[in-house]
């Protein structure tokens, strides 16, 4: 499955801006969305000429900012949606919900991972444990009441400590309990809307999908 391989930077500048998938480089000022507030490119800085976006153009700019946000391929982006229509609620709210409780998502809310795209390696190489069993696929869904934690062999991982250590993302959320002497955490319920701390427009990716 393709995925993105180039400048992590130049997707927030494309999206105008920031995605935090450079970890602790985003909060910084060596951050090139606080450098450099415009789209890369030939016309980025210019803009060209000025035009008034289209409602597909929102609608695809806000699934493009979500997908990368979390760093999903499109295929894996469009196969959660298509699985969370099938459940009772909100469609946007569950999409965003389904990926709130992605074990990468979880690992790397729980301060174990400097980014989603490290906790992903850190998930894929088997440091990761669900309930104490080693789970290395970075999809899976975390439920109410699981707990999420680094192998204990895994603890003194270098990018671990320094990603506990770093407190890149502010306050913990709310629907996540974390125990740092430990690297565990458990997800305590199914987090609502005003719980994801993510500034997106979710029924725009609905009405795109819908068409």
């Amino acid at each position: 499955m393709s995925r993105y391989i180039g400048p992590s930077c130049r997707l927030c500048r494309r999206e105008q801006t920031k995605l935090f998938l450079k970890g602790t480089k985003c909060l910084t000022e060596k951050c090139p969305v606080e450098r450099r507030a415009y789209p890369p490119g030939q016309h980025g800085q210019t803009g060209g000429r000025a035009r008034k976006a289209s409602e597909y153009a929102k609608q695809l700019r806000e699934k493009q900012k979500v997908k990368r946000i979390y760093g999903l391929s499109e295929r894996q982006f469009r196969n959660t949606f298509d699985a969370v229509t099938r459940e009772p609620g909100v469609k946007g709210t569950n999409l965003l919900v389904a990926l709130e409780t992605r074990l990468d998502n979880v690992v790397y809310r729980l301060g174990f991972a400097s980014s989603r795209k490290a906790a992903r390696q850190l998930i894929g190489h088997g440091h990761v444990q669900v309930n104490g069993h080693k789970v290395d696929i970075p999809s899976y869904r975390v439920t109410p009441g699981e707990e999420v934690r680094v192998a204990p062999n895994s603890r003194d991982n270098v990018s671990v400590r320094l990603a506990q250590e770093a407190a890149t993302r502010g306050q913990p959320v709310s629907w996540l309990t974390v125990d740092g002497d430990k690297a565990a955490g458990r997800l305590l319920e199914r987090p609502t809307r005003e719980a994801i701390p993510i500034n997106a427009q979710e029924q725009l990716i609905v009405e795109l999908y819908s068409k």
